[in-house]
């Protein structure tokens, strides 16, 4: 037997149970959340976070929901849940005392559920087995997945993930294999995600727009630089030697930055990438770059813009 498998229970009677029940078929897998995770904070605030929205939105109708896996297995919570949500109506009985009408039940309602997020079977993180199986795993994914859909302002707690292994019963005995689940969003990764779309969305957008852009933010390093008797009236040009770009950063950092540190006056390329990769340093150290940034990408600008005959006036010029 896979040495994992028996590493992942901490429970004798959780580990008992596949052991001596038929639990899973031949050729079956199951994917379950590890008992290490059972104790996991943003876990334990997620299910009473569910609990709590559940409670609140059956208020009405004195359903008390004390423990997700034993109270929804059935569907009847969830029939409930779903009607006050406003989905389309449920054509089955409230009440399935048997396990065949359940079955039949959570069939029609996962259906239903399906039909309104739009998901293929594919998609699916749960399955009538699993949560009439009191899967923890199917039925956190499942809820999230409801309130999401009909309640989208809902502030679920970001960033849960949990320690899960995968059982499957072969020829050779059970085989497992660990990963790490996220059941809510990673709301790091949309952020960054948010912010990747916002720029792309800008660079896509007509000359027109793109130029407004431009103007704002010509106008906001003015509004900063303008304190130290700067103009700025080419945002590409004269932040490629770098010395407008660290003074703006020690403008809105609220701190002095040693001229010994970089060259007020660069005379050289040299000189210039020095400044412009001190810069990138500063912006990194404070948060404030979370992406890779090529140096001579940013100095390049310069080359771009000048022309012999009509040379751009350098940060020299200005500060003079």
């Amino acid at each position: 037997m896979d040495p994992d498998f028996l590493n992942a229970f901490t429970q004798p009677s959780t580990l008992d149970r596949f052991l001596t029940e038929d639990v899973i078929a031949k050729g079956e897998k199951r994917k379950l959340i590890k008992p290490t995770s059972s104790n996991n904070p943003k876990l334990k605030e997620l299910k009473l976070f569910l609990i709590e929205w559940i409670n609140r939105t059956l208020k009405e109708e004195h359903i008390v929901v004390k423990s997700l896996e034993e109270d929804l297995y059935d569907g009847l919570v969830l029939h409930h849940l779903l009607e006050n949500l406003g989905s389309p109506k449920l054509d089955v009985e409230k009440i399935a005392l048997t396990e065949k009408k359940q079955r039949k039940k959570l069939s029609a309602i996962l259906e239903v559920v399906a039909k309104c997020l739009q998901l293929e079977e594919s998609q699916l993180k749960w399955s009538v087995e699993s949560i009439l199986a009191k899967d923890l795993l199917s039925t956190l994914h499942l809820l999230v997945a409801i309130a999401k859909h009909f309640e989208p302002t809902l502030a679920l707690p970001p960033n849960v993930q949990v320690e899960t292994i995968t059982i499957e019963t072969t020829s050779g005995g059970l085989k497992t294999s660990n990963a790490v689940e996220y059941i809510t969003e990673n709301k790091k990764n949309i952020e960054a995600q948010s912010k990747d779309d916002a720029f792309d969305e800008l660079f896509g957008c007509d000359p027109d727009k793109l130029d407004a852009v431009k103007k704002a933010l010509l106008q906001f390093v003015d509004q900063h630089v303008g304190k130290l008797g700067l103009n700025v009236e080419d945002i590409e040009s004269q932040f490629s030697d770098g010395v407008i770009l660290l003074l703006l950063i020690g403008q809105l950092e609220g701190y002095f930055l040693n001229l010994r540190n970089f060259f007020l006056t660069p005379a050289s390329t040299m000189e210039m990438l020095q400044n412009v990769n001190l810069a990138l340093d500063l912006l990194a150290e404070g948060g404030l770059l979370n992406f890779p940034v090529n140096s001579e990408v940013i100095y390049s600008t310069r080359r771009r813009t000048e022309t012999p005959l009509n040379p751009l006036p350098s940060s020299t010029e200005i500060l003079k």
